[in-house]
């Protein structure tokens, strides 16, 4: 199973009041893999993206589709670590690409698997 499969299967698991589609989308370059829903926040994207190291890349249409979108879009990176994965708007993402996981200023606040829920949801309705 391929790394992002293993985190998506993480994410479904630590949401379970998120309505999620995964979006496989050779039609549509650049298009987040999930799409979220709730009744309280509406739609909302995460681009998932697993590392073994600080680099992260992104395709242009990835940085396109972010940069054009840049309210309610997420990057949900996780690492060959067992511990939770980084969070980060998706406005973030031209500073993600040139800085890598050292872009510690705009993660979004994110302590356990158990948080994720809840701050992908109120960082969401913040915008």
């Amino acid at each position: 199973m391929k790394p992002e499969s293993k985190l998506w299967l993480k994410v479904k698991k630590h949401t379970p009041n998120i309505t999620w589609t995964r979006v496989e989308s050779w039609a549509s370059l650049g298009f987040p893999d999930l799409v979220g829903y709730t009744a309280k926040t509406g739609f909302f994207t995460v681009e998932l993206k697993v590392s073994k190291r600080n680099k992260i890349t992104f395709s242009p249409h990835q940085i396109g589709f972010h940069i054009t979108h840049p309210t309610n879009t997420f990057i949900l990176i996780g690492t060959h670590e067992p511990s939770a994965p980084i969070l980060y708007e998706g406005s973030a993402i031209k500073e993600l690409a040139a800085c890598g996981l050292e872009l510690a200023a705009c993660r979004l606040p994110l302590g356990a698997w158990s948080d994720l829920e809840e701050n992908l949801l109120l960082a969401a309705c913040r915008l």
